[in-house]
């Protein structure tokens, strides 16, 4: 929940300047309010739309709600489902986000799902059980061809806003069993789908991170505010 119309202007207009130098794909997940400047700053550009959340329902007495048509009218190719803070402050069950997840799918809007485990499930060696349910629940809903259409977000809830980071390699293993899950569903899709690390990635272990053969990109916090940071991540994508 960060941004102002001045600030994401100014934010806007240092990615755009350096993207060049950073080619890889990029997607911004911007607050609803900030959809249509958004997508106006935008325009013309390699950088896809998304936003930070989507409703499960379709339309209706749903107050404060966004619906993935209301998305589709800024042109939003992605939306993020299951985030930590939306698991962990507003009750969002598996059920729920496996929900949204399809709801995205079927409107064809990409569902970022984010899987993560606290401190506690890790310390108590619960990560690939955690993790794998909240996978399972959301492959449940979805049929083998529409698993290739979504992406994979695993966010350590104990490395977001920490300053902790999972090592490559303790990053690398879960990600190696989100794989493996997506296998069981769909051998081909889980080649394809792209599965991000997003524990605090940052321009000084983006590099060792992003080379671990199963970290296909990175869902940026705090680190995408400042554009040289952004860009600087981006440019380790593609290295």
């Amino acid at each position: 929940m960060n941004g102002s119309l001045v600030a994401n202007a100014a934010l806007l207009a240092e990615i755009k300047a350096g993207m060049a130098s950073a080619a890889c794909d990029m997607a911004l997940c911007v607050p609803a309010p900030y959809l249509a400047q958004c997508q106006a700053e935008l325009a013309g550009t390699a950088i896809a739309l998304g936003s930070q959340d989507v409703s499960a329902h379709a339309a209706g007495a749903y107050t404060g709600e966004v619906a993935v048509s209301m998305l589709q009218d800024f042109a939003c190719r992605y939306a993020i489902v299951g985030h930590s803070e939306r698991r962990a402050y507003h009750g969002e069950t598996d059920e729920a986000v496996a929900q949204k997840a399809l709801r995205a799918v079927q409107a064809g809007v990409t569902p970022i799902v984010c899987v993560g485990e606290t401190l506690s499930e890790r310390e108590a060696g619960q990560t690939d059980a955690v993790v794998g349910r909240q996978l399972q629940a959301v492959l449940d809903v979805l049929d083998a061809a529409q698993v290739s259409k979504i992406v994979v977000a695993y966010e350590p809830v104990w490395a977001i806003g920490t300053g902790k980071t999972a090592t490559p390699q303790m990053a690398q293993d879960v990600h190696l069993a989100l794989r493996a899950k997506l296998a069981e569903k769909n051998s081909a899709a889980a080649v394809e789908v792209k599965i991000l690390y997003g524990g605090s990635m940052k321009p000084d272990n983006a590099v060792e991170l992003l080379a671990m053969p199963d970290i296909d990109g990175g869902l940026i916090g705090g680190a995408a505010l400042k554009a040289a940071d952004f860009l600087a991540i981006a440019a380790a994508a593609r290295q």
